[in-house]
């Protein structure tokens, strides 16, 4: 039986959720019956996060490079996201969970965007767990924008280029006002961080498994989060540095 520390619990875990097509493959399905069952697992997840006290969940939904995916793909899942949003939002406002989102949203749907928008509005207030989709999201894409709004400053004069801190580059990217992630899952077996928060994961913790995201569920997260327990973060350090409690996050 799994048991888990909460004192030694991520504050944040960001999740690539891969799988759903090698699942419905497995099984003589077509591609949408994966992801339609993967949205099953992001309930799961979602739940078990806010019951055992993760404050930050970041899930990889929708990267830029699945918009070179064919076009009754891309309407599927749109759609699949869509009932998944209007379908989650009572247990959101019951138990203080805030959506929000990273990534090149704009380019969503009309209508995506407007049952986002609605959606973050009514948890706005809710404080007991962040979940984060990254939707049209890209690490390189997400460091290019910062970049870019940087630059604009310095063309306007507000800024130098003694002024380009890591501080200024973090306060400048899409997810500024969230901490980093301490755990990175992966499913599926796949060896790659697949340009998912390039900036942020300097430091995660990185835990891969074979099982397919339609398969990840409950126990297999518990264990994922158990394994987290037993590493050890030193941020730089030397081993006996934190032994001794001398080291600590970066900041």
């Amino acid at each position: 039986m799994v048991e888990l520390i909460p004192e030694k619990l991520p504050r944040h875990v960001a999740v690539i959720m891969d799988g759903n097509g090698r699942w419905a493959k497995k099984k003589a399905m077509n591609r949408i019956r994966g992801h339609e069952e993967g949205a099953e697992s992001v309930r799961e997840i979602v739940r078990a996060s806010r019951e055992i006290g993760i404050s930050w969940l970041t899930l990889y939904a929708f990267s830029e490079e699945n918009w070179r995916r064919p076009r009754y793909e891309i309407g599927a899942l749109m759609k699949l996201l869509k009932h998944f949003l209007k379908s989650e939002l009572k247990e959101m406002l019951e138990n203080g969970i805030r959506l929000q989102t990273i990534g090149r949203t704009y380019k969503l749907p009309k209508d995506i965007q407007e049952v986002l928008s609605e959606i973050m509005s009514r948890t706005a207030s809710n404080r007991d767990m962040v979940l984060t989709l990254a939707l049209s999201y890209g690490g390189r894409q997400e460091i290019t924008d910062a970049l870019q709004k940087i630059a604009a400053k310095i063309e306007a004069g507000n800024l130098s280029a003694r002024d380009v801190t890591e501080d200024l580059v973090r306060d400048s990217l899409y997810t500024a006002a969230m901490p980093d992630p301490d755990l990175l899952i992966r499913t599926s077996g796949e060896c790659r961080v697949s340009n998912f928060l390039l900036w942020q994961i300097a430091y995660a913790e990185i835990y891969m498994t074979p099982t397919l995201w339609p398969d990840f569920r409950r126990e297999e997260y518990l264990k994922a989060l158990e394994e987290y327990q037993q590493r050890e973060r030193r941020f730089g350090a030397t081993g006996e540095q934190v032994a001794n409690g001398e080291s600590g996050p970066l900041t």
